[in-house]
C-alpha cells in the first residue's frame, strides 16, 4: 500500500516540479477548474472566428480546424514557456480588422492579409528582442489606448448587428433597422439570453446561447442537422501556409502592419500586467516576473497562427475567469488547450451554426471592450477630442486602422495647440507621420 501511494505521488510531484503550483499556493484540482472555466468562457471563438474570417473569402470549414489548432498550440506554448494560466486564440477585433479593414477595406487578398499578420509579428518580436518594446509602449498615450479599445468594441458590435440582420444598408441614411424576420428574432433572443446569463455570472453563457439559437433554428427548419456528430476535422489545406509575405511588403500596408502590432502588443501588455499583479507575480521592484517570456509566447503564437491561416493570435481576456477561480500556473492552460483539441472531432456540429447565431457574440464582446471608455478623461479637451474621434471613426469608416490614425494625429495636433509638445516623444512623432502617410495612401 505504501509503495502504491508513493507511485501515485510521483506524477503529482513531477507536475509540481514543472508548474510549481504548490509554490504559488494552488493545487491540481484548482488548476483543472481554472482551465475548464477559461475554456467555457472563450470556447465561442471556435464559432465566431471562422464566421468573421470567412467573410474575407477563406474556407469556413478549414478555419474551424485552424482556429482550434492555433488556440491549442498558442495556449500550450504559453503554458510551458511562461508557466502562467493564460489562454491564447485569434483575437477579437484583430480578426475583424483582418477581414473588414484589410481584405474588404483595402481590397487586398486574404493571403496578403496573412502576410501582414506575419510581418507585424516579426516586428513585434524584433522590438521585444532589442528592448525597444518598452520604448514604444511608453510612447503611446494610455488614454488613447483606452479609447481604441472602446472604439474596437463599438466596431465589433456594429459588425455583430449587421451579421444578426438587425441593421441593413440604406441609400438615404446609410444604415437602418431591418425587418423582423424569424432569424432576426432568434438572433435578438440569443443576444438577450447572453446578457442574462452574463448577469447571472454563468460560465460559458455565450457558448450556451449560441447552442440554443442553433437548436431553435434546427427545430424551425432554418438549419439542417449534420450527417454525423463526430468525424475527422476538416483539412486545413485550403488556408494553411497560403500567406503572401512578399505581397504584403508594400508601402501602403505600413499602417495596417503597425496597427496589428499596436493592438496586439498593448492589449497583451495591459492585460498581462493587470492579471499578474492580481496573482502576486511581482518582484521587489514591482516588475512582473517572466513578462518577457509571456510576450515571446504571445508573438510566437501570432507567427504560428499566420502560417496556419488565421489572424493574430493573442492572449485572451477570458483567461481572467480562470484566474478568478484560483488558477495560478501553466497547468490550467494545458487543461484549456486539451479541451480545445477535444472539440476537433465535433466539427460537424460546429459547422452548422448559422452566422446570425454567432454574431450576437460580437455584440457581447463589443460591450466588454467598450467598458474601457469609463477610464478616458473626457474632462480634458486635449484627450476628449482624439479619444472621441478614434472611437467614432472606427465603426463609421468600417476601419480600425483609420480610427487609430485620426486618433494619433488629433492627439498630436491638440497638444501642439496647447503648447505641450513635451508630452509628445520621438516615437509618437514617428507614429504620427506614419498615420498621415497611411491616410494619404488610403
Amino acid at each position: 500500500m505504501i509503495a502504491t501511494r508513493e507511485n501515485a505521488r510521483e506524477p503529482l510531484n513531477f507536475l509540481d516540479k514543472v508548474f510549481k503550483y504548490s509554490e504559488r499556493g494552488s493545487n491540481i484540482k484548482t488548476e483543472i477548474i481554472g482551465g475548464v472555466t477559461t475554456f467555457l468562457t472563450m470556447a465561442y471563438i471556435v464559432l465566431v472566428n471562422p464566421a468573421i474570417l470567412s467573410d474575407a473569402g477563406m474556407d469556413k470549414s478549414a478555419l474551424i480546424t485552424v482556429t482550434i489548432l492555433a488556440t491549442a498550440i498558442g495556449t500550450l506554448i504559453f503554458a510551458f514557456m511562461a508557466n502562467a494560466p493564460f489562454a491564447l486564440a485569434p483575437g477579437m477585433g484583430l480578426n475583424a480588422f483582418f477581414t473588414y479593414s484589410l481584405v474588404i477595406g483595402e481590397g487586398i487578398s486574404w493571403q496578403q492579409a496573412l502576410g501582414v499578420v506575419f510581418i507585424s509579428g516579426c516586428i513585434f518580436l524584433t522590438l521585444a528582442l532589442t528592448g525597444l518594446r518598452k520604448t514604444i509602449a511608453n510612447a503611446i498615450p494610455k488614454q488613447l489606448s483606452l479609447a481604441s479599445a472602446a472604439g474596437i468594441g463599438l466596431f465589433l458590435s456594429f459588425v455583430g448587428l449587421k451579421g444578426m440582420g438587425v441593421v441593413v444598408a440604406n441609400s438615404d441614411t446609410l444604415v437602418s433597422l431591418a425587418d423582423f424576420t424569424p432569424t432576426v428574432v432568434i438572433s435578438l433572443f440569443g443576444l438577450l439570453l447572453m446578457a442574462i446569463l452574463e448577469y447571472k455570472k454563468i460560465k460559458g453563457g455565450i457558448l450556451i446561447s449560441v447552442a440554443i439559437m442553433t437548436v431553435v433554428s434546427i427545430i424551425f427548419g432554418f438549419v439542417q442537422l449534420p450527417s454525423s456528430i463526430i468525424s475527422a476535422p476538416p483539412s486545413i489545406a485550403p488556408v494553411a501556409f497560403k500567406l503572401d509575405i512578399l505581397g504584403a511588403l508594400r508601402f501602403s500596408l505600413i499602417g495596417p502592419i503597425f496597427s496589428f502590432m499596436f493592438i496586439d502588443m498593448f492589449d497583451s501588455l495591459a492585460f498581462l500586467i493587470s492579471c499578474c499583479k492580481q496573482m502576486g507575480l511581482e518582484d521587489e521592484k514591482g516588475e512582473i516576473k517572466g513578462l518577457g517570456r509571456m510576450l515571446y509566447a504571445d508573438v510566437a503564437s501570432t507567427l504560428i497562427g499566420s502560417l496556419l491561416g488565421t489572424s493574430t493570435v493573442t492572449t485572451f481576456g477570458e483567461s481572467a475567469a480562470g484566474i478568478a477561480v484560483g488558477a495560478r500556473t501553466g497547468l490550467a492552460s494545458v487543461v484549456t488547450a486539451l479541451l480545445f483539441l477535444v472539440t476537433l472531432i465535433f466539427t460537424p456540429l460546429l459547422s452548422i451554426v448559422p452566422s446570425y447565431a454567432a454574431s450576437p457574440a460580437l455584440v457581447m464582446v463589443g460591450i466588454f471592450m467598450f467598458t474601457s471608455i469609463k477610464k478616458v478623461d473626457f474632462h480634458d479637451i486635449k484627450i476628449a477630442v482624439p479619444a472621441f474621434i478614434t472611437i467614432l471613426l472606427m465603426p463609421l469608416t468600417y476601419s480600425i486602422s483609420i480610427g487609430l490614425c485620426f486618433g494619433f494625429i488629433s492627439y498630436i495636433v491638440m497638444h501642439i495647440v496647447a503648447k505641450e509638445t513635451d508630452k509628445i516623444n520621438i516615437a509618437l512623432w514617428i507614429i504620427g507621420v506614419l498615420s498621415v502617410i497611411n491616410l494619404i495612401l488610403s
